[in-house]
């Protein structure tokens, strides 16, 4: 990662942490795990196909089970 110079200490935490999002939506996506976005109280999911859409993947197929096993604290 390259920070310019010229930074002052705020924007460069500001960098670092957008820097660290992008980097854990990346792998999310690449993991088969939806990224999951608000705006006015709206729940949007970015699926790993790149997909945007209101319907909550985590209600229906494989990611509801992973979700159950998880909070069951059961190994995936």
């Amino acid at each position: 990662m390259h920070l310019d110079i010229d930074f002052n200490e705020d924007e460069m935490i500001q960098s670092i942490g957008n820097n660290a999002v992008r980097e854990a939506q990346k792998k999310s996506l690449e993991n088969g795990i939806p990224n999951v976005y608000s705006k006015n109280n709206v729940l949007y999911y970015q699926l790993p196909d790149g997909t945007i859409t209101m319907d909550d993947p985590f209600l229906k197929g494989e990611l509801k089970l992973k979700l159950e096993k998880l909070t069951l604290g059961e190994q995936i």
